[in-house]
């Protein structure tokens, strides 16, 4: 009897551990499951755009807090962009120091490699409108300003080429509208659309215009760039030194005679055809046609 009484409380304790064991079990693989659950989802917080700023030596009226919402929207798309970011910043390391140089030595504010930022990624796109290269020129805009186009070259791919006809719109705009930042809009827009808008509500202040939709972005859409390229670190855009592309490294060969086979040169010069085509992009074709008293400098591989 005492045995039976003994085995019945044996198998009650028994039932009683095994169903705590159950118990916290369950209990541990909930809470695993929300570990788990919550590592899944991120913390996004919102990037603090500056008290201040200026651009090619001009305030930005931040004070103003439609224009401080307008900045703050456009930076916050353009920050949680990541992928295209680090990408654009590894582009920068090869081309902003040189586009930035040629700026000045052509009297344009520095600030305006932004703008070459902001209209191409520095990268040789073709826009959905057919405009081309880092500073998106167009087929018929592109001669007016030195560009030369035609069945053998396309010097809207060139890079230093391009951005001395930048510079030469940007100086014309700035003479008619007197300000920088009004230049930098007008290269959106046009010149003729930023000054008929202009008459029209009496003020060539961008930031009193209403303009088209792209362009009422825009400027907000280069300061982003200035102020995140220029702060990179600080608001956690950290690509690996090594990872950055480097600027190339060549030699220069001034060519002044037609080059009838581009790949028979770039065999005879040590180097590829598609290497030479990396390397001058704005080269369109199989061959050169140089016309006399023309000359043309062609970059190829430094050995």
């Amino acid at each position: 009897m005492k045995t039976s009484y003994l085995l019945l409380f044996l198998s009650g304790a028994l039932s009683v551990v095994i169903l705590l064991f159950i118990v916290g079990f369950d209990e541990k693989r909930k809470q695993h499951q929300a570990s788990q659950d919550e590592s899944l989802h991120f913390n996004w917080t919102v990037p603090q755009v500056p008290s201040q700023m200026t651009f090619a030596g001009e305030k930005v009226p931040l004070d103003r807090w439609e224009i401080k919402e307008q900045f703050d929207r456009e930076f916050t798309i353009i920050y949680y962009q990541t992928g295209s970011m680090l990408t654009m910043l590894k582009y920068a390391n090869r081309w902003l120091p040189a586009i930035g140089e040629r700026l000045k030595q052509n009297g344009i504010p520095e600030d305006f490699k932004y703008l070459c930022v902001a209209e191409s990624n520095l990268q040789n796109l073709i826009s959905r409108a057919s405009a081309v290269g880092f500073w998106q020129f167009m087929s018929y805009t592109g001669p007016g300003f030195g560009l030369e186009i035609n069945a053998n070259v396309d010097e809207r791919y060139h890079v230093l080429k391009s951005t001395d006809a930048a510079s030469q719109y940007l100086k014309q705009a700035y003479n008619k509208f007197g300000s920088w930042t009004a230049a930098a809009a007008s290269y959106n827009c046009g010149q003729g659309k930023y000054n008929e808008q202009s008459v029209f509500q009496k003020t060539k202040n961008y930031y009193d215009l209403q303009l088209p939709e792209e362009t009422n972005h825009y400027m907000y859409r280069i300061l982003s760039f200035k102020y995140l390229i220029e702060n990179q670190k600080k608001l956690g855009y950290l690509p690996d030194t090594l990872s950055l592309y480097s600027p190339f490294q060549t030699r220069a060969m001034v060519i002044d005679s037609s080059i009838p086979n581009l790949v028979d040169f770039a065999i005879n010069n040590g180097t590829t055809y598609r290497m030479l085509r990396i390397l001058n992009p704005w080269l369109k074709g199989r061959s050169l046609t140089v016309r006399g008293g023309k000359t043309y400098t062609i970059l190829l591989p430094l050995q």
